[in-house]
């Protein structure tokens, strides 16, 4: 009788005790993700305060007032009379329809060749296999800083410096290898049966891939299709070799525009800094789902 009672004390203590464990693991988890948080907020603060307040010491956490010229300015929008910013010298749309060009058709770019050759290492064996994957996973191992001088003195040679084509064949350079690593993990999950049977059914390999493997690997090509985009979007040492000029310059060597020789413009860079953020979090909104699941299956493959 008394072991019949004790059982429930004793569930219950142990609920108790998951539940503070639980309870304190999310509130450590909480401060974490505040912690990584803060610099992402100092720059939105710091873009839609007043200029006073920027390099005040000691520092202003919380503004006094919002103040959104930076923005306007970049936007080319009116604003004030003696309203400080440097970003009314920019060229901010010529920018954002450079660097959404560069990002959307180099990732494009690079799934395609990525993901075929991805399907090439899984499905297929030929000689020197594993040295052609070896060699390509030490590529992508090179700094951008190193390639960065080999790449403008060949691009210059070949008419591409400064140009927008340029910038895509470099960054799908740069792409490719990981995603065919990504692509060859997901693809070697997928039984080969299934398309050996739609082989047997009809199917030539071409619409193997197409029909059976590509649409069960789709959350591989989901978390590639981010990565290699937020690689394009922010990537900043080739762009600022490669691109001189607002013809071909992305957001990243754009900020540099607002250090003058004698002031800095803090607000518009931080301003311009958000307007970067935007992007890359309505795409990874997008594809959030898949990204997890494509995760969670390298996890769970690994």
């Amino acid at each position: 009788m008394r072991a019949a009672l004790a059982r429930p004390q004793v569930r219950d203590r142990a609920g108790r005790r998951r539940y503070w464990t639980d309870t304190a693991r999310d509130i450590l988890l909480y401060v974490i993700i505040l912690f990584f948080f803060l610099p992402v907020l100092w720059i939105i603060l710091t873009s839609s305060r007043p200029n006073i307040e920027i390099n005040a010491r000691p520092p202003v956490w919380i503004p006094a007032r919002l103040d959104f010229d930076s923005y306007k300015i970049l936007l080319g929008m009116p604003v004030p009379e003696g309203a400080f910013g440097m970003g009314s010298q920019i060229p901010f749309e010529r920018y954002a329809g450079n660097s959404a060009a560069i990002a959307l058709t180099s990732t494009l770019c690079s799934l395609i060749l990525g993901v075929l050759a991805g399907y090439v290492f899984a499905r297929f064996r030929f000689r020197g296999k594993n040295g052609v994957f070896l060699s390509m996973m030490l590529m992508r191992a090179v700094p951008g800083v190193a390639l960065s001088l080999p790449l403008f003195i060949l691009f210059a040679r070949l008419g591409l410096s400064d140009k927008l084509a340029g910038m895509i064949v470099a960054y799908t350079a740069l792409n490719i290898p990981f995603t065919a690593w990504l692509m060859d993990g997901f693809f070697r999950a997928i039984p080969e049966e299934l398309s050996e049977a739609a082989v047997i059914d009809g199917c030539s390999r071409w619409g193997a891939l197409v029909r059976v493997d590509l649409p069960l690997a789709l959350p591989g090509v989901a978390a590639s299709g981010i990565f290699a985009f937020l690689t394009c979007w922010n990537e900043f040492a080739l762009a600022s070799v490669i691109t001189r000029t607002p013809a071909s310059r992305t957001f990243p060597p754009a900020l540099y525009e607002f250090t003058g020789s004698f002031v800095t413009d803090w607000r518009g860079m931080t301003a311009m800094s958000v307007m970067m953020l935007i992007p890359s979090i309505i795409f990874v909104a997008l594809v959030q789902r898949q990204l997890v699941q494509g995760l969670a299956s390298g996890a769970m493959k690994g």
